[in-house]
């Protein structure tokens, strides 16, 4: 299925400074092909999922039925979005080399040691 021409259209590119303060592209979340789209078409892919824009054609209505959960992603441009979305709203996994366990800033204040009783 192609991008009808009339589907999707915006006067201006898509960046997601917040994000990708540093570009999409070089996030290494998504192919360059991935990046092309939502650049492209991302503007008019997000008033549509936030419904700030009506779908003014079959394919635009698909999408947004996608975005709700009523449809299967069938396009390649529905499941870069999706995709997106699932970058943007799952929190980022923090990994750290020291384990686990937090430390308690109060419990460490209130066990002075005193170096001189040695």
């Amino acid at each position: 299925m192609e991008i009808n021409q009339d589907s999707f259209k915006s006067n201006r590119k898509f960046y997601d400074d917040r994000n990708y303060p540093r570009g999409m592209s070089r996030s290494g979340d998504y192919t360059l092909a991935e990046v092309q789209l939502l650049e492209q078409y991302g503007v008019a892919l997000s008033e549509l999922a936030s419904g700030k824009r009506s779908p003014i054609n079959e394919q635009e209505q698909h999408f947004v039925e996608v975005c709700e959960g009523k449809a299967e992603p069938e396009h390649r441009i529905e499941k870069t979005w999706l995709k997106y979305q699932n970058k943007v709203l799952t929190p980022k996994q923090f990994h750290t080399l020291f384990g686990k366990a937090k430390i308690d800033s109060d419990s460490m204040a209130s066990e002075a040691v005193d170096l001189d009783d040695e």
